[in-house]
């Protein structure tokens, strides 16, 4: 008798504990479901009108585009054209600071409505995400110690260090070339670490490391090459946010046409990079 009930109480704690991890899975699954759409009544759009206001994800420390000047205010390039947008939308922006290598994990939790850090367009992430119309054009450099002299052209990256941040599109071009990637959060940080000696060279944005190069007039470094290649940024969604996506890029073209988005350029760059 000691060893039925026995049995029997462990057949049953068996079957509670499966069923209780049976339904960990589906209970976890609607309690996210129930998240994601709790504060969304309709769409993501209906939903940032009726709030009047638009989240957006930035580094905070990517100068000239999102950085914090010498008030401790956010700007930069990128903040200004989607501050306008949004102007112009009749939305106030929250800014969410994140560091890069998280930012994209930040859209797919909906933290932020819209990435504007300089997210350059390729297949792999128009696979997985919407993008506006392009507000920036420009080009991959590399760059290295301003004595080095065996660091000509991208192909010399084979088996060299490069600083990069981990999912950017110059850290691909940096791999592809056969670089060795020493990981870093931002621009600056990568020039530091050849300043130093941890690593031999970066690729990143032109238009960037002319700002770093002319900001803080660092005569340590120099661009070796620049790439062929244009390369098009621009703000990034998660699939399925079509009518967001629309608003957006119908600012874009008017601030393109009344001149606006040129004018934001020239204050920062001295040149309209707003176009090819």
């Amino acid at each position: 008798m000691k060893k039925f009930l026995f049995l029997f109480s462990f057949i049953f704690a068996i079957a509670f504990t499966l069923t209780g991890c049976g339904g960990t899975d589906e209970d976890n699954n609607a309690g996210n479901d129930e998240n994601n759409d709790t504060k969304q009544t309709g769409s993501l759009f209906d939903d940032i009108k009726e709030k009047g206001v638009i989240t957006v994800g930035t580094e905070g420390t990517y100068a000239p585009y999102t950085f914090h000047n010498e008030e401790d205010q956010l700007t930069g390039y990128d903040v200004e054209v989607i501050k306008e947008v949004a102007k112009r939308m009749d939305l106030e922006v929250e800014f969410m600071e994140t560091q890069w290598d998280s930012m994209f994990a930040g859209l797919n939790s909906k933290r932020f409505d819209l990435i504007a850090n300089q997210v350059g367009i390729n297949e792999d992430r128009l696979a997985n995400y919407d993008f506006s119309e392009p507000y920036t054009y420009s080009s991959a450099v590399l760059v290295v110690p301003k004595d080095n002299s065996d660091i000509k052209t991208f192909a010399d990256l084979k088996g060299r260090k490069a600083a990069q941040s981990l999912t950017s599109n110059y850290g691909a071009i940096a791999q592809e070339n056969g670089a060795e990637i020493v990981g870093v959060e931002g621009l600056a940080q990568s020039i530091e670490l050849i300043k130093q000696g941890r690593a031999e060279a970066t690729v990143n944005d032109k238009l960037a490391v002319l700002d770093y190069i002319k900001s803080q007039g660092d005569e340590s470094i120099k661009i070796a090459a620049s790439s062929d290649d244009v390369s098009e940024m621009a703000f990034t969604f998660n699939k399925g946010n079509e009518d967001l996506v629309k608003a957006v890029n119908e600012q874009l073209a008017a601030m393109r046409e009344d001149g606006t988005l040129a004018k934001i350029s020239q204050e920062w760059f001295g040149e309209d990079v707003s176009t090819k």
